[in-house]
């Protein structure tokens, strides 16, 4: 036998070097694949602890959800992820995948299995299942109230903050009236005026709107006056040179170098924004997010909490990711030139 003919057969028994056609394995997932297996194991096999006259639904669509998930994870192991992007994102998430498994397995374990935890205040995994089925109306309907009172407040803000730092950076006259009032108002909590905001305007809604407005205009005013006001002078001086009329200064010179600094604001207003919402919801509005904690705290109706909480991160995260979209694709020209 040749040297070529041995070498082919040892590559073609598995004997020497690795073909690089071969799929690298995925090791990360593979132990998610087993954590989550074991979640799914843990859930079906061993019984749950009746608390009280509570017994726990969905226990078997939980454990059976798990176990898809696990074989899902198994089957990526071996897939390349070169070239595909969701396959690469999939990967890169492997460590969270892990943690987890094993968070619900913990999870799992000290509600449903062991009762360790006091009930109703820790409730299962599954419970958020029932939670999501039984009751998607009314969360459905708070969320998309909550989403409705969010965009008036914070586009009313934005909006306000945008064009008052705009023109307090521009004009030394308007800062001289401007800058007080942000002084004085801007440490203010909007939230310690809720009292006075539902006494002066006619309805809650519009009370809350105005909180969340101002919440959102204060660090988006800031943040927009501090980039105009730090535009280099030999801009404008370049602008005049070519004729360039004050409102082109304006517009086309002071409000795009200014960018950076207003996506600053607007990224701080609605961080604030959030925090606004939830407390006017709690207090006065009769559907939303806010409003739906507070009733599920006063009925002790500890998943449906839990549930909206969950939510109402992965909304918000949504809506701070399409916020991070728009900035890099409005600030594409910037690129190279401005660091995040």
């Amino acid at each position: 036998m040749s040297s070529a003919e041995g070498s082919l057969s040892e590559g073609s028994l598995g004997l020497g070097a690795a073909a690089p056609w071969l799929p690298r394995v995925w090791w990360t997932g593979l132990a998610a694949a087993f954590a989550w297996a074991a979640v799914g194991v843990l859930t079906l096999s061993w019984p749950n602890q009746e608390v009280g006259f509570k017994t726990w639904g969905y226990t078997r669509e939980f454990g059976i959800a798990a176990l898809v998930l696990a074989t899902l994870l198994l089957a990526l192991v071996f897939v390349p992820a070169g070239g595909v992007h969701a396959l690469a994102a999939i990967r890169r998430g492997g460590p969270w995948l892990l943690v987890l498994a094993a968070f619900f397995g913990i999870w799992e374990l000290l509600t449903a299995k062991l009762a360790a935890l006091p009930s109703p205040f820790f409730a299962p995994p599954q419970s958020l299942i029932e939670v999501y089925v039984s009751d998607w109306r009314r969360l459905g309907d708070s969320l998309v109230n909550s989403l409705w009172l969010l965009a008036n407040g914070y586009a009313l803000g934005a909006l306000s903050g945008f064009l008052t730092g705009v023109a307090i950076g521009w004009s030394r006259a308007l800062g001289y009236w401007v800058h007080p009032v942000l002084r004085f108002l801007g440490p203010v909590p909007s939230t310690a005026l809720l009292p006075m905001a539902f006494f002066f305007f006619p309805s809650s809604w519009a009370a809350a709107v105005f909180l969340i407005a101002l919440a959102t205009w204060f660090p988006v005013t800031v943040l927009t006056w501090s980039g105009v006001a730090s535009v280099n002078r030999a801009f404008y001086d370049v602008a005049r040179t070519m004729g360039a009329s004050p409102w082109f200064l304006v517009l086309r010179v002071a409000v795009p170098a200014a960018l950076p600094h207003v996506f600053v604001g607007l990224f701080m207003g609605l961080g604030a924004s959030f925090s606004v919402l939830v407390a006017a919801e709690m207090m006065g509005v009769k559907s939303g997010l806010g409003w739906y904690l507070s009733w599920a705290q006063g009925w002790a109706s500890y998943a449906n909490m839990y549930g909206a909480l969950i939510v109402m991160a992965l909304v918000f995260s949504t809506l701070i990711s399409l916020l991070f979209a728009a900035r890099d694709r409005l600030l594409a020209w910037q690129k190279g030139v401005v660091k995040w």
